[in-house]
């Protein structure tokens, strides 16, 4: 989530005064009519949404030159409801949804239930008369929100602005909950290393003892005073930043570090260096407000022509021992926006986006703030979505990232999160226009906006290819643009499978950058059919043989995939070989197959799918294959071998880049088979 949920933090931590400034900025990111703007409907239009802000609202006329989503696919007009929602499913097969540990449930409806009104003072809000009713609600709602996943062995840890929920997935049918930890702070983002795991603390209720009192709200503003923003008093046992947990007993996680940052941590992302066994490293991305220095010496909100040491314009480098983590601390504070050349700090521009349909561009803004980094140790490369800009850092060096290329795009409106292809020659960036509590996959909704983008990467240096949408309408009342995802280990292809919020999910082959295409998808009706509630999926990841899937309102989701005539079952099953150790999806791995058969069998499938090989050769590679399984390799390796010199000859004169590839790989596999 992005700026919309700061300066929601703002406000609840600060003063329900901060309401008219939070109702302007849904404002300014709500398309509206491509008719001129008359004053008055614009002060209409404030006025219902200083209301009711999170009424059905309606998507505008397409801009000129557009295409918007699919009313006809089937996920378009799906039955609401929180637990009863209907479902549509392709390529993909639910098998289990668990929902969230009772103390990570609001369990109320009504904005007067004194739940609600006890979460929101623990936020800071003293005075909720003049905040609407339907405002009070999702801000309750927020506070028990699931967020991001974390992988290790049979344990899957799982974010809550509440704290986290660890489950055993030894059997995925039967995923169970082992523990949860309360611990407010939102976002709530994990990670984990070892025998440590990592929590992202953003939201002004965090406490350094994870208690959940909070902490009292502001005192009335001034005379006068009454719409300019209040920062939260400084306190001196608020926790704003990275929390460190030793997790040896897992049933016990125990807080050994508590490092702070200026801004908090929205995201964060673990970097392993190859080169340094001792240490781990963790990049913090702060969206948030900048505490005051009173609260944290150093802090400053100025900007860089005011106060060279700012803490806008830049990211966090925490430093951690593996063997006294107690001792983590910020080592470094890059300056991954600045020109070299000249040393200006705010140097990254939007360079403008979208606006209001019919309103033109928006002015171009700076860019202070990553939303999100993927770094990818094994290529020395990180993808920041930072934003206003895509940016490419060097990372040999992880304590001191540095700016290799960025990009800009006008059909951008936040730039949010990044993949790599596994080869390293692709990133897929997302923009999460809305900031995840808009309906943005309407029907009239552009289709090249909360749009994944795919870029070629090449020579360190980023040129767009193309863009991909899920493609189904959704309803007014759910929020839907691109969110979190990951790769789907199929060998010869670039796939992933990605969260959409209330759009489901969606799994992408984007081995040919120009032209990604959808595969499977998973997704349910609205949650409510009359209001906007937050909910949907916040992050969907494959880990181990199944996705799994953080659905932000219901609780934890486990798929898996089906062949269909986009996807063979050799090819699942080929996935489903590859086994890691731990998962944290923004510490992207190099994904590695093993040299067994049914690895062959899906690059087979491939090139048939493709008619890069002829019919009868294919079958006769398949028959060969089949046979060397039956004999468990004891025989039948003369006749692999032979097909693996053939391939090596086919992969020259191949008609794609794409299938020489998939030819030279097999032809490995067939000419040293694993059993």
């Amino acid at each position: 989530m992005n700026r919309v949920h700061t300066l929601a933090f703002r406000l609840l931590a600060g003063s329900l005064l901060l309401w008219p400034c939070f109702a302007v900025k849904m404002q300014a990111q709500t398309p509206a009519s491509q008719e001129p703007t008359k004053a008055a409907n614009a002060k209409s239009e404030q006025k219902n949404a200083e209301q009711d802000p999170f009424a059905p609202e309606q998507a505008p006329p397409l801009p000129a030159g557009m295409t918007g989503s699919d009313t006809n696919d089937p996920r378009a007009k799906l039955k609401p409801g929180m637990h009863d929602a209907g479902e549509a499913a392709a390529g993909m097969k639910h098998i289990l949804l668990l929902p969230k540990p009772g103390p990570f449930q609001l369990d109320a409806d009504d904005p007067s239930n004194p739940k609600v009104q006890k979460t929101l003072g623990a936020l800071g809000v003293a005075d909720t008369s003049k905040m609407p009713k339907p405002f009070q609600m999702v801000m309750a709602q927020l506070a028990f929100a699931n967020s991001d996943l974390a992988f290790k062995g049979n344990y899957l840890f799982q974010g809550n602005f509440y704290g986290v929920n660890i489950f055993d997935i030894s059997n995925p049918a039967k995923a169970k909950l082992v523990t949860s930890m309360v611990c407010p702070g939102g976002q709530g983002d994990v990670s984990v290393y070892k025998n440590l795991m990592f929590m992202s603390v953003e939201m002004p209720n965090g406490r350094i003892d994870c208690d959940i009192q909070g902490f009292p709200p502001n005192p009335p503003p001034a005379a006068g005073a009454a719409n300019k923003p209040m920062l939260p008093a400084p306190q001196k046992d608020r926790f704003r930043g990275v929390r460190i947990f030793d997790i040896s007993d897992i049933r016990r996680p125990r807080q050994v570090a508590a490092v702070q940052t200026c801004r908090g941590s929205h995201t964060h992302t673990l970097v392993v260096d190859p080169k340094d066994k001792n240490n781990v490293y963790i990049y913090v991305s702060g969206t948030s407000f900048v505490r005051q220095g009173e609260e944290l010496a150093g802090c400053s909100d100025a900007a860089p022509d005011k106060d060279p040491n700012t803490a806008l314009f830049r990211i966090e480098v925490i430093k951690v021992p593996l063997a006294a983590p107690q001792n983590a601390r910020v080592v470094s504070s890059p300056r991954v926006f600045m020109d070299p050349r000249t040393g200006v700090l705010n140097a990254l521009s939007s360079g403008g986006s979208h606006g209001k349909a019919g309103e033109g561009m928006e002015k171009p803004t700076d860019t202070d703030q990553c939303h999100d980094i993927t770094v990818y140790s094994a290529i020395g490369l990180a993808a920041g979505a930072c934003s206003g800009n895509g940016i490419v850092l060097d990372i040999k060096d992880p304590a001191h990232p540095k700016r290799l290329d960025a990009v800009n795009d006008p059909n951008y409106s936040y730039w949010h999160s990044a993949s790599f292809s596994n080869d390293g020659t692709k990133v897929v960036f997302t923009d999460e226009w809305g900031g995840g509590m808009g309906a943005r996959c309407r029907p009239n909704d552009p289709n090249k906006w909360g749009a994944d983008a795919v870029f070629h990467l090449k020579d360190n240096k980023l040129s767009f290819a193309s863009y991909y949408k899920m493609p189904a309408a959704q309803s007014d009342t759910e929020n839907c643009v691109a969110h979190n995802g990951s790769l789907i280990p199929v060998p010869g292809r670039d796939i992933e499978v990605q969260s959409w919020y209330q759009g489901g999910i969606s799994v992408v082959d984007f081995t040919d950058a120009d032209h990604p295409v959808e595969i499977a998808y998973f997704d349910r009706g609205p949650i409510d059919p009359k209001m906007l509630v937050l909910g949907g999926y916040w992050s969907a990841y494959w880990y181990n043989g199944h996705i799994y899937g953080s659905e932000i309102a219901r609780g934890l989701d486990v798929f898996e995939l089906s062949p269909s005539e986009f996807l063979t079952q050799n090819e699942i099953d080929a996935a489903k070989t590859v086994r890691v150790a731990e998962l944290n999806v923004q510490n992207q791995q190099r994904i590695v197959w093993p040299a067994q058969l049914v690895v062959a069998k899906a690059y087979l499938d491939q090139l048939e799918r493709s008619q890069a090989l002829p019919a009868d050769r294919i079958t006769a590679m398949r028959n060969a294959i089949q046979s060397a399984e039956r004999s468990h390799l004891r025989t039948g390796r003369a006749k692999l071998q032979s097909f693996a010199r053939s391939l090596k000859e086919s992969a020259r004169t191949a008609g794609s880049a794409t299938d020489s590839k998939r030819m030279q790989a097999l032809a490995e596999i067939l000419q040293r088979p694993a059993k």
